[in-house]
């Protein structure tokens, strides 16, 4: 059985739904998003806290659309084509603002659907997370495990609850280990090849109301940035989880490819 992971990172995209901060119309939301300085902040931590761990995938076998517009300004939209030049995972998808965000993203994610595939592995990344560099391969043999049900529905997620929260307050950067199941992050949605949803057609909160589901809580497997330019500055409901200082320090890197002190960098431009 062919599955292809296919999934969608918006980067900037000026689109009046889908997201948590409303505005009243394209040039509100399009003067938010493309403010300088937050333009500046968004592509550090596009490019040092998500991108090192899909350059790291140990199973390289999967799409990463990116989506943005374009009118992005430059050097970003340089800069992602020349990304998406370099590193044959990512595709770049120039998508005009649309009201209806989930045409939108399905715009964005049709053209890279692969035929050949009999399950498609839809998931989304917001551009400020970060997976493990096992992700891909874990999903993929994780899902063998469970096909039976998903043969059964039709549709399944896949959920890898074990993560860090990376918030950014006065005093910098406070990492702290949760379980959270169905945060969006490191969350598979497994649909046919044919179906035109996507990862974003369904609100990953409230998952359980289209499909059945299986949480997986080990191993680390994702961390969430939180910080005053995320669209939800909530760390919702969670169970602690611990793990010593320097065992943190030593996951970011084995699990993440990052290092603390990128980490305390990026927080200190708040």
């Amino acid at each position: 059985m062919r599955v292809q992971m296919l999934g969608l990172c918006r980067f900037s995209y000026v689109g009046l739904r889908g997201y948590k901060v409303e505005h009243g119309s394209y040039d509100e939301r399009r003067e938010y998003l493309y403010r300088s300085d937050r333009l500046a902040r968004r592509w550090q931590w596009f490019t040092r806290v998500a991108l090192p761990a899909w350059r790291a995938q140990t199973d390289p076998d999967f799409t990463l659309v990116i989506m943005t517009g374009p009118d992005l300004p430059e050097p970003y939209l340089t800069r992602l084509q020349d990304l998406a030049a370099e590193m044959t995972q990512i595709k770049l998808s120039l998508v005009p603002p649309m009201e209806r965000h989930l045409q939108a993203c399905r715009a964005a994610v049709a053209p890279h659907v692969d035929a050949d595939a009999d399950v498609i592995g839809h998931f989304r990344h917001d551009d400020d997370d970060a997976v493990a560099i096992d992700y891909i391969k874990a999903t993929r043999r994780d899902f063998r495990r469970v096909k039976a049900l998903w043969k059964s529905e039709g549709k399944l997620s896949l959920d890898y609850s074990r993560g860090i929260m990376a918030a950014v307050g006065q005093g910098g950067i406070e990492l702290t280990p949760r379980i959270c199941h169905n945060m969006g992050v490191a969350l598979t949605v497994f649909l046919p090849a044919d179906a035109p949803e996507t990862a974003l057609s369904y609100d990953h909160s409230k998952i359980g109301l289209w499909m059945p589901g299986v949480a997986i809580t080990r191993p680390l497997m994702f961390l969430r940035a939180i910080h005053a330019d995320s669209d939800s500055g909530a760390m919702g409901p969670g169970t602690p989880w611990q793990l010593g200082a320097e065992q943190v320090t030593r996951q970011l890197w084995q699990r993440f490819r990052l290092r603390r002190a990128d980490l305390d960098e990026l927080a200190c431009e708040y």
